[in-house]
């Protein structure tokens, strides 16, 4: 049994360092930066008109709230519910370790990550309007994979797309999420593992058997609270030390150039190292390039397929450019974080002897608010409970178009038993296993926006000219 483990990490290991590795890297920012200079640098120039479509519509037009269409879900509820799939562990935990391991450095690497990463998340999405149609039952079915079939008329390339992300769904999306949630609040607050997988998985039950509907209500409420609760802590944290502002911006432009490698006797990670830790980790944690939101996206009750795309824009600019970045400046203002520490530890003793990512960013908010770690802890439970919420629909999609209708109840049921694994498992080869996964939902889906980039820079001339 201990050599098929160590097999199976050996081959998990290899696929990894080729879909997190500098090719694919560079690839999601050249399909970002293609569609930002297609579109006159959209994201920029037309900044006022999609946070006037997005954001600010929430407060001027109810129809963007509530939809009088049964088989549809609202602008808002589809914003809602990406964000709860995209806003996760990866905003706490997985900036934190981008920062311990690549350096200060990687934070500008992330934001660069996000900013063409917006276009490619508007792309996306536009495309899944265009492409998205009606199943037996009148709900709007869109996705990678419809878009892949219907426009690049490449049926095995959206199978292949909808094997990963079926797959990505138990892993990313459930068992390393609840693990979350239960290692939080088993140290923070003393909960039993086995009592924690039993709640959520009636909690998650309760919420899916509703299917998107059900789903949607549910996040519209809890994301909008877990961002504020989350956003004001962070300002908090950073208020309270605003003299160290201006170094920590300092910090991240130096070090995000700096290429001295690790260990080599002089301070600084390496450009290389930073780059990969920032871009990985942004990518992570909005999912633009993956594919994923596309298919809670195409649920919408929106006719123009631009509008939805402007959703998608400001989806990163919530998730990195807001909530990662309000960790990164909490870290790398309070104090907790020595990169010199850091770098002795890493050469010593390799990525195992680094604080983890939770415990660096609960041990910034500590140095404010009492009992940070259970802060953090709740956060992480908000965050990760919503991530699971909103991954299960992606992969209800995902069965759906492999298996059809008759595949989503077992799903279902499948995808609750997860949960109680995921909560009591040790899950160290999953964390990796999920990781690679979620990586290689990118590439049928880079292929297909990359292909379809004409169509979608057609659609937003058309749409501006108006």
């Amino acid at each position: 049994m201990d050599q098929v483990l160590n097999m199976i990490e050996t081959i998990n290991g290899i696929l990894n360092d080729f879909i997190w590795g500098p090719y694919m890297l560079i690839f999601f920012l050249l399909v970002g930066a293609m569609f930002t200079i297609r579109t006159d640098f959209f994201q920029i120039t037309h900044i006022r008109r999609w946070l006037d479509a997005t954001f600010l519509s929430v407060f001027k037009d109810r129809t963007v709230l509530r939809t009088e269409d049964r088989h549809s879900i609202s602008q808002f509820q589809s914003l809602c519910t990406a964000l709860a799939a995209t806003i996760g562990t990866g905003n706490i935990a997985g900036v934190a370790t981008a920062i311990a391991l690549g350096g200060p450095g990687a934070v500008f690497w992330m934001w660069l990550s996000a900013f063409l990463g917006m276009m490619t998340n508007y792309a996306e999405n536009t495309l899944g309007i265009k492409y998205r149609y009606r199943n037996e039952r009148g709900d709007w079915i869109g996705g990678a994979m419809i878009y892949i079939e219907r426009g690049l008329h490449c049926r095995w390339l959206a199978v292949v797309f909808s094997v990963f992300c079926f797959l990505a769904s138990f892993g990313i999306g459930n068992m390393t999420q609840a693990n979350s949630i239960a290692s939080g609040l088993q140290s923070s607050f003393g909960v039993p593992a086995w009592t924690t997988a039993v709640m959520l998985m009636s909690f998650v039950a309760l919420v899916i058997v509703g299917g998107i509907k059900r789903i949607a209500s549910v996040t519209e409420k809890i994301v909008p609270f877990m961002a504020v609760f989350y956003i004001v802590g962070g300002l908090v944290v950073i208020s309270m030390h605003a003299e160290a502002v201006p170094q920590a911006f300092v910090l991240i432009f130096c070090e995000a150039f700096h290429f001295q490698a690790a260990g080599g006797g002089v301070l600084g990670y390496g450009i290389a190292v930073a780059m990969k830790r920032g871009i990985s980790r942004g990518v992570f944690s909005n999912e633009a390039g993956l594919g994923s939101s596309v298919m809670v996206h195409a649920a919408s009750d929106v006719e123009e397929p631009v509008v939805q795309g402007m959703w998608g824009v400001f989806e990163v600019f919530a998730d990195t450019m807001v909530v990662c970045t309000i960790t990164c400046l909490a870290i790398l203002t309070s104090g907790v974080y020595d990169m010199e520490l850091y770098l002795t530890a890493i050469a010593a003793g390799g990525e195992d002897a680094v604080v983890s990512g939770a415990a660096l960013t609960a041990s910034a908010f500590a140095t404010v608010i009492p009992h940070g770690d259970k802060f953090v802890a709740i956060a992480i439970m908000m965050f990760a409970f919503s991530t699971i919420l909103g991954w299960s629909y992606y992969g209800e999609r995902a069965v759906e178009y492999l298996f059809g209708l008759k595949g989503i109840l077992p799903y279902k049921i499948f995808f609750v038993a997860v949960t109680f694994l995921g909560c009591t498992g040790s899950l160290s080869l999953v964390w990796d296993i999920a990781d690679t996964l979620n990586g290689f939902m990118s590439v049928p889906n880079l292929i297909a926006v990359t292909l379809l980039s004409g169509e979608v820079v057609q659609m937003t001339k058309a749409y501006l000219e108006k």
